[in-house]
């Protein structure tokens, strides 16, 4: 059973012989950079600024691969808002390194590529860029731009008042912001200490090393807090309590401190600059890589060479770090988001900071799941532990009772669609299942998907779900204390959401939060090219049975044929080779025998098609309903539009050719025979 380890050395080497870095460089003091206003105008609403810029618009899925740790960065220049902004590259080597937008800038992927990018893309001409937004910021980004020495400024009057060649100063030490051509001074939203000593350190590199010596000597002590105290306290904050590396540390919203990490997950597209982070840090041949995992899930299945070489990069790695199964996951293996669950590396009251925004997806395992950068996960690698800001808790707790054909799909799409714009407001989430009707599958649903929510992460505390689960796997005696929400944790939001309100959904592009019932939608009759069931987000076989069931049905009311493409994406191998075994729920077919009956074809697991890669992404003009995570604009490919829903609303639509639940087919809901 997987566990947190202290440090291991290299042969041959002794950590007596390694000498601490005294360095304190404070290298951005009292500087001043001068540039003008590049600036992202709404479409849509003349003299607004842009809001919700993700990362797949900064740096393009196909953009994101390196081919060697010498040149990691020469795609992601080229590709920075290659289709949002296809002369940016030109604009910024012209003097406007001012980058300004509006609310929710960068949110989404934990892609370093974005802000490493960006930054080179300015250095490259010797000029020095500034991101200059709204309030809320994508906070993996936000991070990753600390750590890397990219510049980013929160200030929503500074946003708002910008005009075209406007010209600006940016104070590197007071983070002061200057309109100089409107004579106007703006205060940046302030950060934490360890945040500004982080920046005003160098980046993450200088601060690993300086911090090696003493991470390497340390072995973590994982220590629960008494009674008293876990009654105050939320269940994401008793497991950062349990975790700290400083004991004293104060854990409270809007405090940063330094954090043991049980588990640090990369896949092939997240871990070269991962790797090299490690190699700055550590250089590369000291210590073993802490708690470190591997997944190739990304960019393994497209067939070009560049994606081959970029794979290859994580693949020697492992073979000189001594990584195996189950901590590398081979192509095919699985998507990391339940590969490692399933191979026993994720466990309740876990901290697992992972290299992938739907690191959050480990909240329903009752482990604190948040996604990182690369080079936070290269830090945690090389320290064993990383920074983390507390953000502030609020909960959500699931009451009334769950509707026909509704899924844990259905649940997060209408959360999404109630909070609107605003999202989660990047807080910490609590959910609360009070009537213990959501399954294990459903929770990783709503959890991976806090992702789109902009949340910190999302959990369900460890209850009777959560501990049957992993009986059911022989994993009964997990390593931590059973825990639960402190009768007296405080929350800056609690709401209810009322089950028995919720129906099917499908969310159109281009957001996730932009929801329907479907029984609405079906009145559209809208067609599609392609129906998809799979990826990190209900590739289980719980998930992929619920289609099957619904097929089963179908098939006897005379649907035998699938009207458009259909095509599965197991959530691991482990899964893919379950669903060919006969399930007395299907009169002994196996899940495989049913998708395949109508026509469907069953694929490797992998994360291509989800973000528009390899021979299932769209082309430009097709549309697909799938049970995928994100339908933002280009995201599934090029011109290509993309809808969510459940895998029972997919294998309906598939079946009837048009988008629409279950009930279209005239299926009449009985519990006993399509529940999960």
């Amino acid at each position: 059973m997987h566990t947190i380890q202290p440090a291991r050395m290299k042969p041959g080497v002794t950590l007596d012989a390694e000498s601490a870095s005294d360095s304190t460089s404070q290298n951005e003091a009292g500087r001043k950079i001068r540039g003008k206003a590049l600036i992202f105008w709404d479409p849509k609403t003349p003299g607004k600024k842009l809001d919700a810029i993700d990362t797949d618009q900064i740096t393009p899925a196909k953009d994101c691969v390196s081919e060697s740790l010498d040149a990691l960065d020469e795609k992601w220049k080229v590709g920075s808002f290659r289709y949002l902004m296809p002369d940016f590259r030109k604009r910024v080597h012209s003097g406007q390194t001012f980058v300004i937008a509006g609310e929710r800038f960068a949110i989404g992927s934990s892609r370093e590529m974005s802000p490493a990018g960006l930054k080179a893309v300015a250095e490259e001409v010797g000029l020095e860029m500034v991101i200059l937004c709204s309030h809320n910021m994508g906070d993996i980004f936000r991070r990753n731009a600390f750590n890397l020495g990219l510049h980013v400024a929160q200030c929503p009057e500074a946003s708002e008042d910008a005009a075209e060649g406007d010209e600006f100063e940016f104070d590197t030490d007071t983070r002061q912001i200057h309109n100089v051509t409107q004579g106007k001074t703006y205060d940046a939203l302030p950060l934490t200490d360890k945040e500004d000593e982080i920046r005003k350190s160098g980046g993450i590199f200088a601060v690993g090393r300086r911090e090696f010596h003493e991470a390497t000597r340390r072995t973590p002590s994982i220590e629960w807090a008494d009674d008293a105290t876990l009654r105050t306290m939320t269940t994401t904050e008793q497991i950062i309590w349990a975790h700290r590396f400083d004991k004293d540390a104060k854990v409270a919203p809007g405090e940063t401190l330094r954090v043991f990490a049980d588990l640090l997950p990369s896949s092939d597209g997240t871990a070269p600059f991962a790797i090299h982070t490690f190699n700055q840090i550590t250089g590369g041949n000291k210590i073993f890589p802490r708690q470190a995992a591997v997944a190739n899930d990304h960019f393994v299945f497209t067939g070009l060479k560049s994606d081959d070489l970029q794979t290859q990069i994580g693949r020697e790695f492992a073979k000189a770090q001594s990584l195996e199964k189950p901590y590398y996951a081979n192509p095919g293996d699985g998507i990391f988001h339940f590969y490692f669950p399933e191979q026993g590396l994720i466990m309740p009251g876990q901290f697992v900071p992972g290299a992938d925004s739907h690191s959050r997806a480990y909240g329903a395992y009752g482990a604190v799941g948040i996604g990182v950068g690369s080079t936070t996960l290269g830090f945690g690698w090389s320290n064993g532990y990383i920074y983390f800001t507390m953000a502030k808790p609020r909960r959500v707790t699931f009451g009334g009772e769950l509707q026909p054909w509704v899924t844990g799909k259905d649940i997060v799409l209408e959360l999404l669609r109630h909070w609107g714009a605003a999202q989660s407001q990047g807080m910490s989430i609590e959910f609360v299942d009070a009537e213990r009707q959501l399954p294990m599958a459903y929770r990783n649903t709503i959890c991976n998907m806090m992702a789109e929510a902009e949340s910190q992460n999302g959990i369900f505390a460890p209850d009777d779900t959560t501990y049957e689960w992993y009986e059911k796997k022989g994993m009964a005696d997990l390593p931590y204390p059973r825990i639960a929400p402190g009768a007296d944790a405080k929350y800056a939001i609690d709401e209810t959401l009322d089950l028995g309100t919720i129906v099917p959904m499908i969310a159109k592009p281009f957001s996730p939060g932009n929801a329907f019932p479907a029984t609405e939608v079906a009145k559209e009759k809208l067609e599609f090219d392609k129906a998809f069931i799979g990826s990190c987000t209900n590739g289980s076989y719980e998930d992929l049975l619920s289609a099957a069931l619904v097929i089963k049905a179908a098939r006897a009311a005379g649907y035998t044929e699938a009207k458009r493409e259909f095509v599965i994406f197991p959530g691991s191998g482990g899964v893919k080779a379950q669903i060919q075994q006969p399930d007395a729920r299907l009169d002994g077919e196996s899940i495989a025998d049913v998708l395949t009956s109508i026509g469907g074809s069953i694929r490797d697991s992998w994360c291509g098609p989800c973000f528009g890669q390899g021979p299932d992404a769209l082309e430009a003009g097709q549309r697909a309903i799938t049970t995928f995570n994100r339908n933002w604009q280009n995201r599934m490919g090029l011109g290509g539009e993309g809808y969510l829903a459940s895998p029972a609303v997919v294998a309906a639509s598939a079946l009837i050719g048009y988008m629409a639940p279950p009930s279209e087919l005239e299926l009449e809901w009985d519990a006993e025979t399509y529940a999960i």
